[in-house]
């Protein structure tokens, strides 16, 4: 089957057989249904979205790596620094 995209052009659509345990597959309906909407777009929504999501924070880490290399931030830094932050959290106030 093709698709048409007007950002992409044709672009390719693959089937494939997915197992979900009864109760997912149940709130998966339910949802779809809700929105009047078909079990497969709800699924590709959903897969888009965690891609997105998985892009999102690669983009933090890197960016957190990039940073941390330039001021040659270790990782015994970085964990010492965050036992500092929650020590001071617990820290009685006043």
């Amino acid at each position: 089957m093709l698709v048409y995209c007007a950002k992409r052009g044709v672009m390719s659509v693959s089937t494939v057989n997915i197992s979900f345990q009864e109760e997912l597959l149940d709130q998966i309906d339910d949802i779809a249904r809700l929105e009047s909407r078909t079990r497969s777009e709800l699924i590709r929504e959903a897969a888009r979205l965690y891609l997105e999501r998985k892009r999102r924070w690669q983009g933090l880490f890197d960016l957190g790596s990039k940073t941390g290399a330039k001021v040659k931030l270790t990782e015994a830094d970085l964990v010492s620094e965050i036992m500092d932050v929650r020590k001071r959290r617990r820290a009685p106030r006043g």
